[in-house]
């Protein structure tokens, strides 16, 4: 699948983000333990169903931007992936999976800790996550709601801006600690 339109960029920097072991390769276990971190910053049971829709979810992005099979995502094959279809197929549901891991009582909202718990969990600093906050919470209602999280998300996968990215400084993304067993 073509990029549809997403800038490249963009998706250096979503690639740099998720490869956290920064050896130029996505790998399976390294994609999918942002499951297990979320799972374990939120404090949920990792046999709670939403922990096990997550892995789904994911389990399936993974095997999507892995076009050989190989079970190593590189810059390459995420490029030629990445983009407003496998948004809307895989990446919607499987980011949308992770904020209803944070959503601990379940209204499609996340408070400032909510939200700071699941953004550094995913391998963003906190001065950045409490920033997108801010930039997601406009009228400071003092919650972002799941809409408007998933849609920022997509305007920066597709065009390389959304509030929530502005607020990142570029280039810094804090590496993810690896989940303890």
């Amino acid at each position: 699948m073509e990029g549809d339109g997403m800038s490249d960029s963009a998706k250096r920097r979503i690639f740099t983000m998720l490869d956290a072991d920064g050896d130029g390769v996505i790998t399976r276990d390294e994609y999918l333990a942002r499951v297990e971190r979320a799972a374990a910053a939120c404090g949920r049971d990792p046999q709670h169903p939403l922990v096990g829709a997550a892995r789904s979810a994911h389990e399936e992005v993974f095997r999507q931007m892995d076009a050989n099979g190989d079970g190593a995502v590189t810059l390459e094959e995420y490029s030629g992936w990445a983009g407003h279809d496998a948004f809307e197929e895989s990446c919607r549901p499987a980011l949308g999976s992770l904020f209803d891991l944070a959503d601990l009582d379940g209204d499609g909202r996340l408070t400032r800790d909510e939200f700071t718990l699941l953004r550094t969990a995913t391998g963003n600093s906190a001065e950045g996550a409490a920033a997108a906050f801010t930039a997601l919470d406009p009228d400071s209602a003092g919650t972002v709601h799941r809409t408007v999280y998933l849609s920022a998300i997509h305007d920066y996968l597709t065009t390389g801006a959304s509030p929530m990215a502005e607020a990142y400084p570029h280039h810094h993304t804090t590496p993810a600690p690896t989940p303890t067993r």
